[in-house]
């Protein structure tokens, strides 16, 4: 009896963990008519997305009127190299994911970086800031290995989608002034960092360098009044 309740209880156990790995790993897809269609921009492609035997061209990066369009694929970051700032300034943007969680099983990110440095090497450094569809952000970094600032955590200022399928819209800025740099998400600052707390080893390497868009994998969003403003 008791060998057989033991194998049971392995039973459960392996079930369990298979269902949970599957609701955290979606192996990215690929997406139709992919690759950056926007001149002067390009990308690059997350270390677990390469693992996959993913590229850059498995995501779409395209234009429509003034607006960018991004499905991915393989999570991505895309930057204009000629889109750099310095000193005191603002990057912002509006992000409308169509169809809320359409191209996986639970939300995934989208936002803005700065501070970009030696993008597109193996020693590229970055912090971006990112919002999910389900009222979560996260601010994280390259430098060139992983550091993370705020972990995935609920913020009343994220907007949350009305359901799976449904249209959400999240206006992401960062602020950079005085010494510090600020993440806002639809008009409220979400993270706050002193310069100090952003520039050193395993960090950036200055908070001045180029600023873009980041993504993580099977995600959809349309973005609007993507730009810098000193001061």
């Amino acid at each position: 009896m008791r060998l057989g309740l033991i194998a049971i209880s392995a039973t459960v156990v392996a079930i369990v963990a298979s269902a949970l790995l599957s609701a955290q790993f979606d192996p990215d897809r690929v997406i139709p008519g992919g690759g950056i269609l926007v001149q002067g921009w390009t990308g690059k492609i997350d270390a677990s997305s390469v693992r996959q035997g993913r590229m850059i061209n498995d995501a779409k990066f395209a234009q429509e009127g003034n607006a960018l369009h991004v499905t991915t694929g393989p999570a991505a970051t895309y930057w204009n190299p000629a889109n750099t700032a310095s000193g005191d300034y603002t990057v912002k943007a509006t992000f409308l994911e169509p169809k809320f969680m359409a191209l996986n099983s639970h939300p995934h990110s989208y936002g803005i970086f700065i501070g970009g440095n030696s993008l597109g090497t193996e020693q590229m450094s970055l912090v971006y800031c990112v919002a999910y569809g389900d009222g979560n952000v996260l601010v994280r970094g390259f430098a060139p290995a992983v550091f993370t600032l705020l972990n995935t955590s609920r913020n009343a200022a994220v907007h949350k989608a009305a359901g799976v399928g449904q249209p959400v819209t999240q206006e992401i800025a960062w602020r950079v002034k005085a010494g510090r740099a600020e993440c806002s998400i639809n008009g409220t600052v979400v993270a706050g960092y002193d310069k100090a707390q952003l520039i050193g080893p395993g960090k950036l390497r200055s908070t001045d360098g180029v600023y873009g868009i980041r993504f993580t994998h099977n995600v959809e969003a349309v973005i609007t009044g993507f730009g810098m403003t000193k001061g």
